[in-house]
C-alpha cells in the first residue's frame, strides 16, 4: 500500500484495508479510480489513527474510536486545507470501511457511522446552450492539422452531446462496437448495463471517422486511437476542447463532461420523460438526474405534473 503514512499502520490494519479494496473490486464493480481514492481516504485516517491513539490503532483499537476522535480527525483534516467536499467525502469512504470491519470483527460501530458530514454546497453542472454545443460540434474538428484527427474529435464529441455518454464510456468503445447500431449496450459504473439510442448524426460521425482512421481496426482494439495508433487519453479531449472553448469565448465550465450535461437538460427542456432520461444516464437515483440538469424548479414541477395527471 503506498500513499502519506502508510507506513505507520499496523500489519493487521492494512491487511484489513487490503481485503476490503479487494472486496470492493470484486463484488462491488468498483473501478480503479475509486479504489485509488478509497485508499488514500481511508489510509489517510487510519494513519491518523495511528498517531492519535499513540500507535494503538490495531483492529482492536478501531474498534474503539469515539465520536471525539472522530472530530480530532476532521479537524485534522482542516487544518491540513482539506475542502468540505474532499472531507466529506473521505468521510463517506471511512464509514463504508468501518460498515464492513464491524461486520468481520464483530464491534458496534455508531461513533464512526453517526459522525455528521460536513455541510457543503453543492455545485450545479453547467450546461451549454444548445447554440453553444452545436458550436463546439462545428469548432472541435478544426483544432487539429489531421483531417482523420478532426473527424475523430467530431464524433467523440457527438457521442457525447448526442447520447450522453461519459468520456470513459465512448472511449471504451472497440473495433467490435463499428459500426455503430441504433442502439448502443453501453456498460457504466458500477458495472451496470444500458442501452443508449444512437443518432443518426452519431453513426454518420462515427463512419466519417473510421473511413480517415489511417490505424488498422480489429475488434478488441480501441475504436477511437491517438495520433501514433495507441487508445485515444481522455486528456486529448480536454485540451481539445479547452481550445474549443477559448475560441468561442465559453467558461472554463464547458468541459467534455458539459456535453452530457447538456443532453440531460436539453432533452428534458424539450419534454423529456425525467425517468427514462435517468435510464438513458445510467443513474441510479431519479435524484441524481435532477441535479444533473439545469432546468428550474418550475420546469421540474411542470414534467412532474405532466407524467402524473391529477384526476
Amino acid at each position: 500500500m503506498s500513499g502519506g503514512g502508510s507506513l505507520h499502520i499496523p500489519p493487521g490494519t492494512r491487511d484489513a484495508l487490503i481485503l476490503f479494496l479487494d472486496q470492493k473490486r470484486a463484488l462491488d464493480a468498483a473501478s480503479e479510480n475509486t479504489i485509488k481514492a478509497y485508499r488514500a481516504d481511508i489510509g489517510g485516517f487510519l494513519a491518523f489513527m495511528a498517531t492519535h491513539l499513540d500507535g494503538e490503532a490495531g483492529r482492536g483499537a478501531l474498534a474503539r474510536v469515539s465520536i471525539s476522535d472522530m472530530r480530532a480527525w476532521m479537524a485534522s483534516e482542516r487544518g491540513r486545507g482539506v475542502s468540505t467536499r474532499s472531507l466529506a467525502r473521505a468521510l463517506s469512504a471511512v464509514k463504508s470501511f468501518y460498515s464492513w470491519l464491524s461486520e468481520q470483527d464483530g464491534f458496534d460501530a455508531t461513533a464512526v457511522l453517526s459522525t455528521r458530514s460536513p455541510k457543503f454546497a453543492k455545485k450545479l453542472p453547467r450546461p451549454l446552450s444548445p447554440d453553444a454545443a452545436q458550436a463546439v460540434r462545428d469548432i472541435a474538428p478544426l483544432q487539429s492539422r489531421h483531417d482523420w484527427v478532426g473527424a475523430r474529435d467530431l464524433a467523440v464529441v457527438t457521442l457525447l452531446y448526442g447520447c450522453g455518454l461519459r468520456i470513459s464510456e465512448a472511449l471504451s468503445l472497440t473495433g467490435a462496437d463499428a459500426p455503430l447500431n441504433e442502439v448502443l449496450r453501453i456498460r457504466g459504473k458500477g458495472n451496470k448495463e444500458r442501452l443508449v439510442p444512437v443518432l443518426p448524426a452519431a453513426r454518420d460521425a462515427v463512419e466519417a471517422y473510421r473511413t480517415l482512421c489511417p490505424h488498422p481496426e480489429a475488434p478488441e482494439l480501441p475504436l477511437f486511437r491517438g495520433v501514433r495508433g495507441g487508445a485515444l487519453n481522455p486528456r486529448q479531449v480536454q485540451l481539445m476542447m479547452q481550445q474549443v472553448r477559448l475560441q468561442l469565448g465559453l467558461p472554463a465550465t464547458a468541459t467534455p463532461h458539459a456535453l452530457r450535461h447538456s443532453f440531460a437538460t436539453h432533452l428534458l427542456a424539450s419534454g423529456g420523460d425525467l425517468r427514462a432520461i435517468q435510464e438513458l444516464l445510467g443513474h441510479a437515483s431519479l435524484s441524481t438526474t435532477q441535479g444533473y440538469t439545469a432546468l428550474d424548479t418550475s420546469k421540474l414541477v411542470e414534467v412532474y405534473n405532466a407524467a402524473h395527471p391529477r384526476a
